[in-house]
């Protein structure tokens, strides 16, 4: 799974790029899937910092994960272009009434396909099997391209929710 994750990360970003993600609390159509993707390509086209163009990336992956990227090998993210991209995503959110910043809604990867759960139903589903210690669970506090593809998508096992909810 974390080389298909490399694979649909821009692959010409350095690793230190900065990473932002936003999981929304339900997948999206096909159609908001297209209309949200060339949204993120259009703010990226045009993302800057201090009038410098930040090299940037945007998709939706999972039908509902949204990754901004920002190569700052040449350009520095500054906080105005920062509070630029926030309001994309809460326009995003707005258009098509979800949540993208429930940092309490963590997302498992069951079958291929993206579940969110809220963190107090994590001990439910461990009890009941929806989820296991090797359930894949989308780390989304990683900060760098490099981090995500090594530890965006981990075995709940290895994540900090085995120390929270005493897992393996």
């Amino acid at each position: 799974m974390k080389q298909e994750i490399q694979q649909l990360l821009p692959a010409d970003f350095h690793p230190s790029s900065r990473v932002w993600i936003y999981q929304s609390n339900r997948p999206f159509s096909e159609k908001e899937k297209l209309e949200i993707n060339e949204q993120l390509h259009q703010f990226t086209s045009q993302w800057q910092a201090h009038g410098a163009p930040v090299k940037g990336w945007g998709q939706l992956l999972f039908d509902q994960v949204i990754v901004l990227i920002a190569d700052e090998s040449n350009v520095a993210v500054s906080g105005c272009s920062t509070d630029s991209s926030v309001r994309i995503i809460k326009s995003i959110e707005r258009q098509y009434s979800v949540n993208l910043f429930d940092r309490l809604l963590l997302g498992f990867l069951v079958k291929d396909k993206l579940q969110p759960l809220p963190m107090q139903q994590v001990p439910y589903a461990l009890e009941k099997g929806f989820i296991d210690e090797n359930t894949l669970y989308l780390n989304n506090t990683v900060l760098t391209k490099g981090e995500m593809e090594k530890n965006w998508l981990l075995p709940l096992k290895e994540s900090w929710l085995a120390k929270k909810f005493s897992i393996a």
